[in-house]
């Protein structure tokens, strides 16, 4: 047999090779199931909701919905190149508006996480919210921005910007809040959330993003063995309301030490009081800062996948959640149940009660000013 001959066996056997293994990444990649774009098309009140698909060209997909701006899917790889939809969530618009759970995938605001008694001082006047956690304010009250319906754009594959007008005194909040969200599904395997606002009147503003995580894929099982590290030396100790003390407790001989990588279940029944208050981990956490350029907040490694998340953001804090209200009584895609800590959120944030804890970082945001937030989850395999 001639040299010639096997080089030209040898090439057409990697060819060969290389055609059953981009079919396989694409039998893998058409196992993505997406959603039936008009089970999200209703008319509520002058309004229509929809439903927008974002793919890069990593293969990475992500359904949002401009109902609450909620992030509906995320198809990811695993080191096989297996994809799973690793959000919980819901298959259709019906399923989210009669959801036990508001906030899976939302946008939140005005003011995302907790506000004491649902009142704060703002130039000497008294303004008050709903009490709609306990006798606390919750992410933005009764109708917060995840259960409105954005002005939505798709820019292009890769992006969806968003728009609302959050009339002045609506839910309690003083000015007219006007907001702009960017989606963007970047080639770097990102999901970029910005936030742009600005108001008519002095006001308070602390936007963020629910996703609730499970790298295994959506009602997959546990989040504990989860692998987790969140780049804070200190987090805001809470009372049973869930209400920070005002105090920065540092986290160190404690369970809330993940500046190394640690199994999220490693330490969450400890007998730590802070603990019991949250059923777990419900708490925020306060980030180093970079002098320059976006801050490492957290890294998630799921060990079996080989999923991977980082976020990055400006905020200076990070609410962590690991699932402890889930229940199992919310069937979600799939026919899935949600159980019990079978999702994770990480909030980039300001701090909650800031408006009543002046020595926080501030959350007032004047006319002349514009507010700018950004998160950045980006996605990778580990080897």
């Amino acid at each position: 047999m001639s040299m010639r001959y096997k080089t030209i066996k040898i090439l057409f056997l990697l060819l060969f090779l290389s055609a059953i293994q981009a079919q396989e990444m694409n039998t893998n990649h058409d196992k993505i199931t997406l959603s039936e774009k008009s089970a999200f098309e209703k008319i509520i009140g002058d309004k229509k909701t929809m439903l927008f698909v974002l793919k890069n060209k990593q293969g990475t997909v992500s359904e949002i919905t401009n109902y609450g701006g909620k992030v509906v899917s995320l198809w990811l790889p695993d080191r096989n190149g297996h994809y799973e939809d690793v959000v919980l969530g819901h298959a259709t618009i019906e399923d989210y508006l009669t959801s036990k759970e508001k906030y899976f995938g939302a946008l939140i605001g005005r003011y995302g996480n907790r506000i004491a008694k649902g009142k704060f001082m703002l130039d000497s006047k008294e303004y008050v919210l709903a009490t709609n956690n306990g006798v606390n304010h919750l992410h933005g009250g009764n109708t917060g921005y995840d259960a409105i319906i954005w002005d939505a754009k798709q820019i292009d594959d890769q992006t969806l910007e968003l728009h609302y007008i959050s009339k002045h005194m609506e839910e309690g909040y003083p000015g007219n809040l006007t907001i702009k969200v960017k989606y963007e599904l970047t080639n770097a395997n990102e999901l970029k959330i910005e936030y742009w606002a600005t108001t008519d009147a002095p006001t308070v503003i602390n936007l963020t993003h629910h996703s609730f995580f499970n790298l295994k894929g959506a009602g997959s099982g546990t989040i504990n063995d989860h692998l987790l590290q969140i780049n804070a030396p200190y987090y805001t100790p809470v009372d049973e309301g869930l209400i920070p003390t005002g105090t920065l407790a540092t986290v160190e001989n404690s369970p809330f030490d993940f500046q190394k990588l640690t199994a999220i279940g490693d330490r969450v029944d400890a007998n730590h009081e802070q603990l019991k208050y949250g059923l777990g981990y419900d708490h925020n956490f306060v980030l180093n800062q970079n002098l320059e350029g976006l801050n490492y907040a957290a890294k998630v490694v799921e060990p079996t996948s080989g999923r991977t998340m980082e976020v990055y953001t400006n905020e200076p804090g990070l609410q962590f959640y690991g699932g402890n209200f889930l229940d199992g009584s919310i069937q979600g895609k799939k026919g899935k149940t949600y159980n019990y800590r079978t999702a994770f959120c990480l909030e980039t944030q300001h701090f909650p009660d800031s408006p009543n804890k002046p020595h926080f970082p501030s959350t007032l945001l004047n006319p002349e000013e514009e507010f700018y937030s950004i998160c950045v989850y980006k996605f990778s395999i580990l080897e």
